[in-house]
């Protein structure tokens, strides 16, 4: 679900011919109402912001609506973008203030104000949807608005609160247009952002045009573009290599990626270090096959990411061990440290010790047509039948059904991946071990949420390492998630387009706007 990325390793830029002129590499003002293609393979849940928490919704909402606040390309902390300013009052950190930016317009002709701001942020938390953010303002209690203000009133020190307000869960909507109490039904989004959507044929396209209205930290709205959704990785590769998209983005088979080179004066390659993570999660509830953390610690012992990374993903992503990935304050080895290589013995021990039947039973779902789920699960299947110890029944579901059935607690164990909020470990820690979290995997450790709480008091985020460093060894010790992977980011477009490296570039915003013809 969103992406952090802290840092760009590398940009790989592919020029269509040698000794190109400088004057060549600047936008052609001929083509700056020429449409540019994207294809992508995430999925979009809902056009309203209070119905989705996926990586493919919210990319679609960087572009169409906007947040008070915002990332600058490779920034790390907060910018106004719909907001003049924001700023907690006193040094509490329990009261947020923000003066909405003037002129701003809806795509009806209203005028946004600080009601539409309480407006938005309220209904996402009165509908609180299964699938939607509403986990994300878990410190929010209430809001205020006068005029052109709006007073966030929050219920414990938050200082990561102007990192949630600049996300998705912050998206403001036409107060007009947008039910109260209910997502809005149909293909219609409202929102003040760069783009406005023309149109949109669910599963296939969503024509965006820029908002000549806009008013915010983009300083230029860019081209038109129609985003193209594919089933399958395979689909958007063979799309791409048929000219059918000029850019493809999240995700191109992993053999594709491997294979990519800087050399190829067809396309543009931009390769970037990425906090996008993928975990295994568990169903702790009582009741359940996993239940006992004797039985989860046991899966943990026979898990081989090295393999995983080098037979399913050609190499393309790294090894993961810990809650919060490398290049995130607070990462450590949490993982290797408990369960330094895999062993059938410690395993078959730890369910010896539990008094269970083996082999142990259970549900295992993976979202049919992202990335490469189905291999991934063969080969952890595999992993985990190791021994007879486990016996894993393995299916695939289509994205909206794979959500709902994670979030109603009907799957024992589903891998996903995280496309992280927001440039910050707090992304990592409420959202997916704290009580309540998005995951849904019925995990509740007090200690665990007093360590999340404690780490949100802390204004300057490089002195919450110890208490992230504390909340992992907690998690490996109980085992709600399996980390598995922390993937790298990789975009390509045909050599025309420029403006690559900027789309997704560590702050969890989908810059649409940054692309542009050369």
């Amino acid at each position: 679900m969103r992406s952090v990325r802290i840092r760009i390793l590398a940009t790989l830029l592919v020029l269509a011919a040698v000794g190109v002129g400088g004057w060549q590499l600047l936008p052609s003002d001929g083509n700056k109402n020429k449409t540019i293609t994207v294809g992508t393979t995430d999925a979009v849940t809902s056009l309203d912001p209070a119905a989705a928490y996926d990586a493919g919704s919210w990319a679609l909402y960087s572009n169409v609506f906007q947040s008070l606040m915002t990332f600058d390309s490779g920034g790390t902390k907060p910018v106004p973008d719909a907001a003049k300013s924001c700023g907690f009052v006193g040094s509490g950190l329990t009261t947020y203030r923000c003066v909405v930016r003037d002129g701003l317009t809806f795509p009806s002709g209203r005028t946004m104000t600080a009601a539409d701001v309480k407006y938005s942020f309220d209904r996402v938390k009165k509908i609180n949807s299964d699938v939607g953010p509403a986990s994300l303002l878990s410190t929010l209690g209430s809001v205020t608005a006068s005029g052109m203000t709006v007073t966030f009133h929050l219920s414990s020190p938050d200082a990561t609160f102007p990192f949630k307000v600049a996300t998705g869960a912050g998206a403001i909507v036409d107060s007009s247009k947008y039910p109260k109490n209910a997502p809005r039904n149909g293909f219609q989004a409202d929102g003040t952002g760069p783009y406005i959507l023309s149109t949109y044929t669910k599963d296939k396209k969503a024509v965006l045009k820029p908002n000549s209205h806009y008013k915010g930290a983009v300083k230029n709205t860019g081209s038109p573009i129609e985003l193209r959704y594919y089933a399958d990785s395979d689909a958007l590769q063979k799309a791409y290599k048929a000219k059918q998209v000029q850019v493809a983005t999240r995700q191109l088979p992993p053999k594709m990626l491997s294979g990519l080179s800087a050399s190829d004066p067809n396309q543009r390659v931009s390769e970037a270090d990425s906090s996008d993570t993928r975990n295994l999660y568990l169903n702790t509830r009582k009741g359940t096959p996993l239940h006992d953390v004797l039985v989860r610690r046991a899966m943990a012992w026979l898990i081989n990411r090295d393999e995983l990374a080098s037979t399913v993903y050609d190499g393309t992503v790294d090894p993961l061990y810990s809650l919060i990935p490398a290049g995130i304050v607070g990462h450590t080895t949490s993982f290797f440290d408990a369960y330094p290589s895999e062993s059938v013995s410690k395993a078959k021990a730890l369910l010896e010790d539990a008094g269970v039947s083996v082999p142990v039973r259970f549900t295992y779902g993976y979202g049919i047509g992202h990335g490469s789920g189905a291999e991934e699960a063969a080969e952890l299947k595999k992993q985990l039948e190791a021994g007879g110890l486990f016996k894993v029944d393995v299916k695939g579901y289509e994205w909206t059904d794979f959500q709902k059935r994670w979030a109603t607690g009907k799957l024992d164990a589903w891998a996903v991946g995280w496309v992280a909020d927001y440039p910050d470990p707090d992304t990592f820690g409420s959202s997916l071990v704290g009580t309540g979290s998005t995951m849904n995997t019925g995990y509740s450790n007090k200690v665990v949420d007093q360590l999340i709480l404690n780490s949100q008091r802390f204004a300057d985020r490089s002195r919450v390492d110890d208490d992230f460093r504390d909340l992992q060894t907690d998690v490996a010790e109980d085992v709600p998630l399996i980390p598995l992977w922390q993937r790298k980011e990789y975009v390509v477009s045909s050599e025309d387009i420029g403006g690559i490296s900027y789309l997704t570039d560590g702050t969890g915003v989908f810059r649409l706007w940054a692309l542009d013809w050369i």
